[in-house]
């Protein structure tokens, strides 16, 4: 099969990390534009003798490339499109709150802006500060709500993480898979590995930076 082929044979793994992060501020495009820059990547470096699976491998190359999408544009990258109407619904809001002696609805400044009602909130939206997911209000001790993971982000993550998983030292593997997925204690994985409570303690504080830095891109 040739480079050209196996590339779009696997365009389907762009658009499974793509639309994790659809509705986030960038357009689509831009997104799946980004993810076939990291397959490219993954199709140029991938070497089937490691044993591999290839979406294994190509993965968290394709989420790296679009992660670096919004590390480019700060907090949240928003597309111009968005932006200028995020402009125009900011000046309809005012005219209109000056009219009624209220605010307007989404309703009502979207039938102004001729647009769909989601997307007339969604372009309020943009105009508001970011909200940081772990400031509390005086005397208020809540926590915010996000969304579950869908299944098909959950499967790429699991993808991400075997990736990162398979670079480790046969001994670091065998203290996650212990700690990890089998959930014993540190004395216990301890005792399996010949090693002293401590020494397992300091080594996993170290695989986790390493596994949580590779994992972000």
């Amino acid at each position: 099969m040739s480079r050209d082929d196996f590339i779009c044979e696997n365009m389907g793994l762009v658009h499974t990390c793509a639309r994790r992060f659809a509705g986030r501020g960038v357009e689509y495009d831009d997104l799946f534009q980004a993810g076939c820059v990291g397959l490219i990547k993954a199709v140029d470096g991938f070497d089937p003798q490691r044993g591999l699976c290839f979406s294994t491998y190509a993965v968290p190359l394709i989420l790296g490339e679009i992660r670096h999408l919004f590390r480019e544009g700060g907090a949240i990258k928003v597309s111009r499109s968005l932006k200028s109407l995020s402009y125009r619904a900011g000046r309809v809001r005012e005219q209109l709150s000056a009219q009624y002696g209220r605010e307007p609805t989404v309703e009502e400044l979207a039938r102004e802006l001729d647009v769909e009602p989601a997307l007339a909130a969604q372009a309020v939206c943009v105009a508001l500060p970011p909200l940081s997911l772990t400031r509390q209000e005086e005397g208020e001790e809540g926590q915010i709500d996000l969304p579950t993971d869908s299944p098909e982000e959950q499967i790429t993550d699991r993808l991400a993480l075997h990736q990162v998983l398979e670079r480790l030292e046969p001994r670091d593997r065998q203290l996650i898979h212990l700690r990890y997925l089998q959930h014993r204690t540190q004395q216990a994985t301890a005792v399996a590995l010949g090693m002293t409570q401590v020494q397992v303690s300091r080594r996993e504080r170290v695989l986790l930076r390493s596994l949580r830095e590779h994992l972000s891109g």
